[in-house]
């Protein structure tokens, strides 16, 4: 193993031994910097999802015996989800200088003491598994799948920016970027349930606010319009489907359940269930002005075309 690198932790319970390095737990921060959900639904799904990783491993390092020492140092040798993406985050973004074991422990610190941030790792995980078709199952996506890891190394930073430790923030900031080519400003505010699709080349600026249950592809950009400072970036809401090689500029709102088309510049507000297409980008309304009660939220269901079939006037 590289010098600096964590070694995994052998079976052991949460509290460990007499040995065993506790994190410190950072101070409590407000309600609205880290939202709570309710607890007793997300310890539930936490534990199942986490049996569910522990058993795809297990058949994972059987069939495949070149992975099973990854798989127990990275898996299997975890008492808990906390302590398995805290190490697999911290060897991931770790440096010469910048050392796993003070990214572990700055990790699980922030994990241990914010049941909401674990269930957000749950809440992406699920909606990774639900939209991803490509997504076999969970321990693929903790693994490998790049954007959901760039999200919850930004959840952290985004607690350690409210604390004011922001040189560490941005030093955070920077090696996700460098090693996932995802650029997440630490002061965003991020919803749950959110899925980068593929991930390379997002950038979310400063003051940008995405919502739960968003969907973003690849190449997205949600930008400032200049070198003004405030409220410059767009805010997101619930439910938005976003496609690759978007880019969406200025403080802006994208209403609930919008679709942003593929490549398009968006330079003003979308209102709730419409899309935008184009550069310069173009609202396509509903000819009633209304959603489908039973619709689907489009950053669930990933349907970037059905409003194709609403309009008469489209055409290639």
């Amino acid at each position: 193993m590289p010098a600096g690198q964590v070694q995994p932790h052998a079976h052991e319970p949460d509290g460990g031994g007499a040995n065993h390095r506790r994190p410190q737990s950072p101070p409590s921060l407000p309600a609205e910097v880290v939202p709570a959900f309710a607890p007793p639904e997300s310890e539930d799904e936490e534990s199942w999802v986490w049996s569910q990783i522990k058993a795809e491993a297990r058949r994972d390092a059987d069939a495949e015996p070149a992975l099973a020492s990854f798989l127990y140092a990275t898996v299997l040798s975890h008492p808990s989800l906390p302590r398995s993406i805290s190490f697999h985050l911290a060897n991931k973004l770790c440096s010469s200088t910048l050392l796993s074991t003070l990214l572990y422990d700055l990790f699980l610190a922030s994990f241990t003491a914010h049941p909401s941030l674990r269930a957000a790792v749950v809440a992406d995980l699920l909606a990774a598994r639900s939209r991803d078709p490509a997504c076999v199952g969970f321990s693929q996506c903790l693994l490998n799948f790049k954007g959901f890891l760039a999200i919850q190394a930004h959840r952290v930073s985004h607690v350690l920016w409210a604390q004011h430790r922001r040189p560490l923030a941005l030093a955070l900031q920077s090696r996700v970027a460098d090693v996932f080519a995802v650029d997440i400003h630490p002061a965003a505010v991020v919803g749950k349930g959110i899925l980068l699709d593929h991930a390379t080349g997002v950038v979310i600026g400063e003051t940008a606010v995405v919502g739960d249950n968003v969907s973003i592809l690849h190449h997205v950009t949600l930008g400032g319009t200049g070198k003004a400072v405030g409220d410059r970036h767009p805010k997101i809401g619930d439910g938005v489907l976003i496609g690759a090689g978007a880019t969406i500029l200025g403080n802006v709102k994208i209403g609930a359940g919008a679709k942003i088309g593929a490549g398009s510049v968006v330079l003003i507000d979308v209102p709730a269930r419409n899309t935008a297409v184009g550069n310069p980008a173009r609202l396509i309304g509903r000819k009633n002005g209304e959603a489908e009660k039973d619709e689907d939220m489009p950053g669930e269901s990933m349907d970037h075309t059905s409003f194709i079939r609403q309009w008469s006037d489209y055409t290639i």
